[in-house]
């Protein structure tokens, strides 16, 4: 499947049409230099993999890169993806002290990380890894530059379970009148209808960021990137659609403290062992879901389906919020540190990546060894989308996108309201 072919990317991929202070200890790119006549070179590597199998995937592949370059050790670990993007790395970065790979988000993140130096080019030095992912490498280049580049990319939708959705005789919703009925059949049948980690507060914003996809059309969504224009009413609709979708009580009790995937407590871990029947979450979930089954693998009740459309709304029904994962090299970082960047974006690695249940590879060449057929119906459902909108807040970039993401938490505890959100936003933005 050519994914590349059937959709139009927007925000981050609108040029082709279309996720600390202690850090003593941890080698930096900066220390690394040049390799050609000082001996053995370490590659500190930092991504987001903590659960489910992809740990072991990464693991393999600094093993192997490590045999096939002598003198070459590569230290990889794992954070949870929180404490990574809005901690770990900002801070290495602001000290000086940075990994030589990491990863890299793209949109906002990316063009503040590069106006700063941050992040060397990587056209020069792995052009045909470049070329291998076609347009969705887009969001990780800045005025024609490449300085990150995804290995995953998919959108969101809802991870079910569909012994839950039998028992209670609800069907996969297909509009959003239908979501609320079948939130109504579940909770009539005494199943938490839908677990939302809103403890870590991303995924509580991303049910904003689902209204505002399906409120506002196209050209507002993209006029809100580059020009940061709320103005149009979609934004305050957004609120107002949330605020009463949390009056039905559609979520579990508790939900203001629960974690989204660290634990069984978790809300991945309730869908995983049958205390919830639905979780918004990106197309990783799957892994993530089977890492915390007491079996560690993915339950064969899970399906998945796509975030239904809101009739009569502006918003195309069939767009798809997504987003995916990349890596990129410290501006000091040693060379061995794209060749560790193309190794893992092989077609052997990205294989392996697929057939792990971790995600959707972005080389086209590595798609057919997905496996898990659950994977598969998130990249028929990518495949399927008129067009997919960058997660907002990286879109937007950090400063708008935390103060979006403040307004969304706050209006979740009740102290918020759809309008504040839009104030905090406008704020926001009239700073830079």
């Amino acid at each position: 499947m050519n994914t590349r072919s059937t959709m139009r990317v927007f925000a981050g991929l609108a040029a082709a049409g279309l996720a600390a202070g202690a850090l003593a200890g941890c080698a930096g790119g900066g220390d690394n230099g040049d390799s050609g006549d000082s001996g053995d070179v370490t590659i500190t590597w930092w991504h987001n993999a903590t659960s489910g199998p992809l740990p072991a995937v990464w693991e393999e592949v600094a093993a192997q890169f490590e045999e096939d370059h002598p003198g070459v050790k590569v230290e990889q670990t794992g954070y949870q993806n929180e404490e990574l993007q809005r901690t770990l790395i900002p801070n290495a970065l602001a000290a000086g002290d940075p990994p030589d790979l990491f990863q890299v988000w793209p949109g906002g993140e990316l063009r503040d990380q590069v106006a700063n130096g941050y992040l060397q080019p990587l056209d020069d030095q792995i052009a045909d890894t470049i070329t291998s992912v076609g347009a969705t490498v887009n969001p990780w280049q800045v005025d024609g530059k490449t300085y990150g580049i995804p290995f995953t990319f998919g959108i969101e939708g809802f991870w079910y379970n569909t012994d839950l959705f039998e028992q209670a005789g609800a069907e996969v919703p297909t509009t959003f009148d239908e979501l609320v009925d079948t939130v109504g059949k579940l909770k009539d049948a005494g199943i938490t209808p839908i677990a939302v980690g809103a403890g870590d507060n991303w995924p509580a914003a991303h049910w904003w960021y689902q209204f505002a996809l399906k409120s506002c059309s196209p050209e507002t969504l993209a006029a809100a990137e580059t020009e940061f224009d709320f103005t149009d009413d979609c934004w305050v609709e957004a609120g107002t659609q949330l605020q009463e979708f949390l009056g039905i009580e559609p979520f579990q009790d508790g939900f203001l403290g629960t974690p989204a995937q660290q634990g069984a407590g978790s809300s991945a871990g309730m869908v995983a062992n049958g205390q919830a029947a639905m979780e918004l979450m990106g197309h990783w979930n799957a892994g993530t879901i089977g890492g915390l089954t007491p079996d560690q693998k993915v339950p064969a009740f899970l399906g998945w389906f796509p975030v239904p459309g809101i009739d009569g709304a502006a918003g195309d029904p069939t767009a798809a919020l997504g987003g995916g994962d990349g890596f990129g090299c410290s501006a000091d970082a040693p060379p061995e540190c794209a060749e560790l960047l193309a190794y893992i974006m092989s077609p052997e690695v990205q294989k392996k990546f697929a057939a792990s249940g971790s995600g959707i590879p972005t080389v086209a060449e590595a798609q057919s060894s997905l496996e898990d057929p659950n994977l598969k119906m998130v990249a028929e459902g990518l495949s399927e989308a008129s067009f997919v909108q960058l997660w907002l807040d990286t879109a937007f970039g950090t400063t708008v996108g935390n103060a979006m993401n403040e307004g969304i938490v706050n209006l979740f505890a009740g102290t918020g309201t759809p309008e504040d959100i839009v104030k905090k936003m406008q704020d926001a933005a009239a700073t830079l």
